[in-house]
């Protein structure tokens, strides 16, 4: 904890807490920690028992996802709600445990919108990895009947999902631009030179654009 101090920056804090996350250490200083750390489960469930956030990134990075527990995994995410943790703890740690899948069906029916957000992230997982089962229209189904009114952070879960169907299944392509092209979702989110809009229709048109073979 006293190495984790040591590393706070207000200004990185600054720029974090803009984002929601109440934490001022570099992302790159804590990997590098963690790499000399290298995994340690009791140390991490210790790091996460703080309550602190970037004692618990720590721990995200230096525990053994398979120790926890399917019940251990829910009152984690339960109890983490700045959206780093929340993102850190969904992609490091629960899409490596066997209990992944029941974890996205419990959390995506959840009322609580931040647990829900996680729930639509692991089925982005799915939509991208291992999409057999999944009832693709479906998902388009409630994603244009919630997303428009969904609050921030379940809203924007939402829109990865529909991009990623977008981008990794033509036969429901135009549907999810079509979707994206009525609901305006992000539409009008500032991007930075260089990088992708968060917005739908572009997003999948340039992943898909990338991911066209040369032309000769």
């Amino acid at each position: 904890m006293a190495e984790l101090a040591a590393l706070e920056d207000p200004k990185a804090r600054a720029v974090n807490e803009k984002h929601g996350d109440d934490h001022g250490v570099n992302l790159g200083k804590l990997r590098a920690l963690a790499k000399r750390l290298k995994t340690q489960q009791g140390l991490a469930r210790e790091l996460w028992a703080t309550q602190d956030t970037a004692a618990r990134l720590l721990a995200l990075l230096i525990c053994r996802p398979k120790a926890f527990g399917r019940d251990e995994w829910d009152a984690m995410l339960r109890g983490a709600r700045t959206p780093k943790v929340q993102d850190w703890l969904v992609n490091y740690g629960v899409k490596k445990n066997p209990h992944a899948e029941e974890l996205r069906l419990v959390w995506t029916a959840d009322p609580d919108p931040v647990v829900a957000s996680a729930g639509w992230a692991l089925t982005t997982e799915r939509v991208a990895k291992q999409p057999q089962g999944l009832d693709l229209p479906g998902l388009l189904d409630v994603i244009e009947a919630e997303m428009k009114d969904a609050p921030d952070r379940l809203q924007r879960a939402m829109n990865h999902c529909l991009a990623q169907i977008g981008i990794e299944h033509p036969e429901h392509r135009a549907r999810a631009i079509a979707i994206g092209q009525r609901l305006q979702v992000l539409k009008d989110y500032p991007t930075s030179p260089g990088c992708t809009s968060p917005f739908a229709p572009d997003w999948i048109a340039e992943m898909v654009r990338r991911q066209a073979p040369p032309v000769v």
